[in-house]
């Protein structure tokens, strides 16, 4: 069976890879990643806020709130907290390079446009062949309309474009109120896929303590229904590869993103909850499924179930919400 595809201007073996996570931190866990069948290595994010403490630039920022509430030096982690540094990151990147056959994408976390973004040069000397932008910022402000938070978004992809050759990924959050818009606006700025969707992780509180209290709750295949909505709407419209990146554990929600439209498959979740070993389970599940339906190759199976056919996509949507609500009985 063919499962061949193209990502980021990468020829893949299939569209099967692990997501931004700890999998690529030390090189054993590479290794079993890779003979687990990975078409490709993401390095986890190195953040925006660990660059520029690095430099310095960031003890005043930090430094600044703790007068205004008492738990607000433990509002960022300790440095020693991160398993790679700055530093460390980029000789990690360099020796995963030196390991393994397929390629390596690394990973940058950040919300504004400051000077961290020079990083993605670095990254491209260190070997990187390819560089995901994971955009992570929760809009707070009232003063900061939709447009501003959206700019921002463009100012940081257009930098990182301007300043390097590697093909770049731009992953989103869903939580923009023009995102078919904000994705083409992306496309122009030089990226050459997005991945959907970054999860926010979603602090409980503490009710004695008083304290809000992060938890880290892996991903099940529920969360792949608003990945399925979006892939489905920009498949076709965009111009960009598409990820999709969560919800995904097993080989049908993986054929489901490939019917969206998805270009490659990213999971993490499964992995870190069952091993490396999974992502051969996910490739062999697709290849069993696309058998038994005859399809010859994936790429006659990528996109059939997308809107790019329909011609009102936002009607269909409104349809399928009426439908919906009164299938209740």
């Amino acid at each position: 069976m063919d499962l061949a595809t193209r990502y980021l201007g990468l020829d893949l073996a299939h569209p099967f890879m692990p997501g931004a996570s700890p999998l690529a931190d030390d090189l054993d866990s590479v290794r079993r990643v890779e003979d687990a069948g990975a078409a490709a290595i993401v390095m986890r994010s190195l953040f925006e806020e660990q660059i520029l403490r690095e430099r310095g630039r960031t003890q005043h920022d930090l430094e600044s709130h703790t007068d205004a509430y008492a738990e607000a030096s433990s509002f960022f982690p300790k440095k020693s907290e991160f398993h790679l540094g700055p530093h460390e990151y980029l000789e990690q990147l360099r020796r995963i390079k030196g390991a393994v056959a397929v390629p390596v994408i690394a990973s940058l976390n950040g919300h504004s446009a400051e000077g961290w973004l020079d990083y993605a040069k670095l990254l491209e000397q260190a070997g990187a062949d390819a560089l995901e932008l994971n955009v992570y910022h929760v809009a707070t402000d009232p003063d900061e309309s939709a447009e501003q938070v959206d700019r921002r978004v463009l100012d940081i992809v257009s930098r990182v474009k301007g300043s390097v050759k590697l093909p770049l990924a731009v992953k989103l959050s869903p939580f923009h109120s023009a995102l078919a818009h904000l994705a083409r606006e992306i496309e122009k700025a030089g990226a050459s896929a997005l991945v959907l969707f970054n999860r926010f992780y979603q602090p409980d509180i503490d009710p004695v303590l008083l304290e809000a209290v992060p938890r880290l709750v892996l991903s099940d295949s529920h969360e792949l229904l608003l990945r399925l909505r979006w892939l489905a709407v920009l498949s076709g419209k965009a111009k960009a590869d598409l990820a999709c990146s969560g919800g995904v554990h097993t080989g049908l929600d993986a054929v489901k993103a490939l019917m969206a439209g998805a270009t490659v498959v990213q999971t993490v979740s499964a992995l870190l909850h069952d091993g490396p070993q999974r992502l051969r389970t996910l490739k062999e599940e697709v290849v069993r499924f696309l058998e038994e339906h005859e399809y010859e190759s994936l790429a006659q199976l990528r996109g059939n179930m997308n809107l790019s056919r329909c011609p009102d996509p936002s009607a269909f949507e409104r349809g399928n919400y009426m439908r919906v609500l009164q299938s209740w009985r």
